[in-house]
């Protein structure tokens, strides 16, 4: 009920204060009590309150309190209020929603100040930490290369051009994930659907991949689906350099695509440790990294929060399904875009 309060918040508050009557209802059959009846109108009205606002916990107050007064004040079945006591409730009712709705507001905007403090923290701790770490590579690289170009052999040049170029992809990863990160954080991320073929959307993302040789794709079928390109490239590289990297070498991390109920499944499989289960539940959030596992190339906590909020964005669902060996990541997305 609280949940359809949120995404249904009109029709659950009158649900709830009608369940609520029917029950008072049903007590001051058994138990002639009003101010039992009286309580619980009243706790219903905060319950909206603190859900929905003062726009719609007000016109809950005073139904509430018109019913009391029709329902369980004498005489009964008819809206009158001759007495104080009739009037002290209706009072009581609106105080209730408007201290209530004015409380639950200064909760929510304490709470999400407080989490947009946590969220620049840890932008800003990740940011000095993850930036510095490719930067100082590549400056080191090309400061090397440009002290010994003479002296150096041509292997050599490459082999720190190569690293140079492999920091500043990984550099480039990175501030994207960091960009996304920040939209969907913000509800700024905008969603542009195409029809695109899934496989070509994998194999892009595969190819991307610094060992793209490790995976292998299989499908009965090469289904199309309405997606942002660029936004599921970006997710589905994201999960599987995280399969690559937490997997041993020289190990095959598999692709599976199939269709099931109107959706596309692609099942991301590798042969790692697997997920410890006490993390399982935190993987997605925003900078989550399982530390004591953590290699020293190991990503930024961003990846598959990323992928996670990209592939909600389209309706889709990310999961971590059962494996006997490794880590299963199971993603469906919907062959008509959610609608």
């Amino acid at each position: 009920m609280l949940q359809s309060l949120r995404r249904y918040p009109v029709w659950a508050s009158f649900s709830m204060l009608g369940v609520t009557l029917l029950l008072c209802w049903g007590l001051n059959a058994f138990f002639p009590v009003t101010i039992a009846v009286l309580l619980l109108l009243q706790l219903a009205v905060a319950i909206v309150a603190l859900q929905s606002g003062p726009s719609l916990a007000v016109p809950i107050s005073l139904v509430a309190a018109l019913s009391f007064n029709f329902l369980f004040t004498a005489p009964r079945f008819s809206l009158q209020m001759s007495d104080v006591t009739d009037v002290i409730n209706l009072v009581v009712f609106m105080l209730v929603a408007g201290v209530t709705s004015y409380i639950a507001h200064f909760y929510r905007q304490q709470r999400d100040e407080l989490e947009q403090t946590r969220l620049r923290n840890s932008i800003l701790l990740s940011v000095s930490h993850d930036l510095r770490t490719p930067l100082a590579t590549i400056i080191g690289t090309l400061t090397t290369l440009q002290a010994y170009m003479n002296k150096l052999s041509h292997t050599e040049r490459n082999e720190l051009l190569d690293s140079a170029t492999q920091e500043s992809h990984r550099l480039h990863h990175y501030i994207e994930n960091l960009l996304q990160a920040t939209k969907l954080q913000h509800g700024s991320l905008v969603i542009n659907k195409n029809a695109e073929n899934i496989i070509d959307v994998i194999n892009v993302s595969v190819s991307r991949c610094h060992e793209p040789e490790r995976v292998k794709i299989t499908s009965t079928e090469s289904p199309t689906v309405p997606v942002s390109r660029a936004l599921i490239e970006q997710a589905l590289f994201n999960i599987i350099d995280n399969a690559l990297r937490y997997s041993p070498a020289n190990t095959i991390v598999t692709i599976h695509v199939y269709s099931q109920s109107n959706s596309i499944y692609i099942d991301i499989k590798d042969q790692g440790e697997g997920i410890p289960l006490k993390h399982a539940h935190k993987i997605f959030d925003l900078f989550y990294t399982t530390h004591e596992d953590k290699k020293s190339d190991s990503g930024s906590g961003l990846g598959l929060a990323v992928a996670n909020g990209v592939i909600r964005a389209h309706q889709g669902r990310i999961e971590l399904a059962h494996s006997e060996i490794g880590c299963l990541m199971r993603i469906r997305l919907p062959v008509d875009g959610g609608e």
